[in-house]
C-alpha cells in the first residue's frame, strides 16, 4: 500500500497513526484535523485542565515533531469536504484531490445542541475542544452560580471541577436519573447522592425551557415554572456522531457508522473508529456506540492494525472511568434494562462495586473508589461468569477467585 489516509486527528486519529507506524507500515500517512492543535485527549478537559493543575498541553498525545520524526503528514486546520470511494480519492476543502490505498474515517463527534439556547449570549458554554475548556475555565470564579444542563459524566464533571472552585452549582437534568443512559437507577441514585453530600442542587425529570438574560445569562426557566439564578450555564445533553462524511460515500449508517468487528464500513478500503462507529462487539454479542476514553484509542489501533495486516476482530469489554469530587468512578460493561444490582463492599463508606447482573450473568460493574476489584470484574464479564448474588456480595471472597479461566486470574494476580 502506498497511502494511508486518516481524516479527524483526534485521539483516534492520532493513535491510528501510532499504530500504522507501530505495526511497520512505511508508506505515506497523511492525518486530517479540523482543529489547530495536535491529536489530544479529552477527559482532562473537564477535570484537571479544567481546574488549572494541567496544562492544555498535557493532553497532547504526541508534540509536534513527533510527527515529523515519524513521516506522517499532519495537517491540521484542514477539513475533508469529500470521498470519491470508486477512485479511492478525498477532497479537501481547497480543492485539492489526494489518492489513498486505505481510508481510516476518525470523525468523532460534535456536542448535542439545546434547541433554543442564546448560544453567543456571554456565560453560556458547551465543552468539547481545549478552546471550550480555556474560555470556561477563566469564567470559575468563586461565589459565581452555575446551572449545569444535563446529568451525564461530562455535566457532573464539570460540576464537581466547579464545586472545587467554590461555585454554587445546580444541575438540571430532563430524565428522572442521572446518567440515564449508561447506569441503572440504583446505582445513578449513588452518584447523585455523592453530588448531594457536596452541595449540589440536583433537579430531576424537568426540562428546561429558557436561559434568560440581555448580554449575559442571568438565570434558567424550567418547565415547572421554577427559575434558577445563574452566571454560568453549561450544557452537557450528549454528542452527535458526525457520520455525514461516511454517508456521502455510501456507507451504511445508524447511530454511528455501522462497522464489522474488524472496523470496516460497507464501502470497500473504507474503516472507521472511536465515537462515530457503531461496531459489533462478540463479547457482548451485540451492537454499541462507545462515547469512551478507551474505545476511541483502542479500536483506533485495531483499525490500523487490521489495514495492514491480518484480520484480528476488535473485542474488548467496553472501561470508562471519571473523578467527581473524592470519588474515582469506573464502568466496565454496558447497561441494559432488567438488570439485578448486586453491591459488593461499603458504599456509605466510599468504596464499593455494584453489579448489574442478568440470568446470573455479570453484565455491568461500577466501581467507587474500587479500581483493583474492576480489572476483576472486566474478566468476569469477558468469562460470562454464572454467579448468585450471595457470591459477588461475599467481600470474604477475593473478586479474583470468583473467575472461572484459572490461566486468567494467574496473569491477573501478576
Amino acid at each position: 500500500m502506498k497511502r494511508i489516509v486518516i481524516v479527524g486527528a483526534g485521539q483516534a486519529g492520532g493513535r491510528a497513526a501510532e499504530a500504522l507506524r507501530g505495526a511497520g507500515f512505511a508508506g505515506e500517512i497523511v492525518l486530517f484535523g479540523e482543529e489547530r492543535h495536535e491529536p489530544y485527549e479529552r477527559p482532562a478537559l473537564s477535570k484537571a485542565v479544567l481546574l488549572g493543575e494541567q496544562p492544555p498541553a498535557s493532553t497532547l498525545i504526541h508534540p509536534r515533531e513527533w510527527y515529523v520524526a515519524k513521516h506522517v503528514e499532519l495537517r491540521t486546520q484542514a477539513r475533508v469536504e469529500a470521498i470519491a470511494p470508486l477512485s479511492r480519492t478525498v477532497i479537501t476543502d481547497d480543492g485539492q484531490r489526494i489518492e489513498y490505498s486505505r481510508l481510516l474515517l476518525c470523525t468523532g463527534s460534535r456536542v448535542r445542541p439545546l434547541p433554543g439556547a442564546p448560544e453567543s449570549r456571554r456565560g453560556v458554554h458547551y465543552l468539547r475542544t481545549i478552546e471550550d475548556c480555556e474560555r470556561l475555565g477563566a469564567e470559575l470564579a468563586p461565589g459565581r452560580r452555575m446551572v449545569v444542563i444535563g446529568g451525564g459524566f461530562i455535566g457532573l464533571e464539570v460540576a464537581s471541577s466547579a464545586v472545587k472552585r467554590g461555585l454554587a452549582v445546580t444541575v438540571v437534568e430532563r430524565q428522572d436519573a442521572f446518567l440515564d443512559r449508561v447506569l441503572p437507577a440504583e446505582i445513578a441514585s449513588h452518584v447523585e447522592s455523592l453530588h448531594r453530600a457536596q452541595g449540589v442542587t440536583a433537579r430531576l425529570g424537568v426540562p428546561v425551557t429558557h436561559i434568560h438574560g440581555r448580554e449575559a445569562v442571568e438565570s434558567v426557566e424550567l418547565a415547572d415554572g421554577s427559575e434558577f439564578d445563574a452566571d454560568l450555564v453549561v450544557i452537557g445533553i450528549g454528542i452527535i456522531p458526525n457520520t455525514e462524511l461516511a454517508e456521502s460515500a455510501g456507507a451504511a449508517s445508524s447511530d454511528g457508522v455501522v462497522v464489522d468487528e474488524y472496523c470496516r464500513t460497507s464501502v470497500d478500503g473504507l474503516y472507521a473508529a472511536g465515537d462515530v462507529t457503531n461496531h459489533y462487539n462478540p463479547i457482548l454479542e451485540r451492537r454499541v456506540r462507545l462515547e469512551s476514553w478507551q474505545n476511541a484509542q483502542n479500536q483506533a489501533i485495531a483499525a490500523a492494525q487490521n489495514m495492514v495486516g491480518e484480520a484480528r476482530p476488535y473485542a474488548e469489554v467496553p472501561w470508562f472511568w471519571s473523578d467527581q469530587f473524592d470519588a474515582n468512578i469506573q464502568l466496565v460493561g454496558v447497561s441494559e434494562p432488567g438488570l439485578d444490582i448486586v453491591w459488593r463492599g461499603d458504599r456509605r463508606g466510599g468504596k464499593a462495586v455494584a453489579f448489574g447482573v442478568a440470568d446470573g450473568r455479570v453484565r455491568l460493574a461500577a466501581g467507587f473508589n474500587a479500581g483493583a476489584e474492576i480489572r476483576f470484574a472486566r474478566r468476569l464479564i469477558e468469562a460470562r461468569a454464572q454467579l448468585s448474588p450471595r457470591r459477588l456480595a461475599d467481600t470474604s471472597v477475593k473478586l479474583k477467585d470468583l473467575i472461572p479461566d484459572k490461566a486468567a486470574r494467574r496473569s491477573l494476580a501478576a
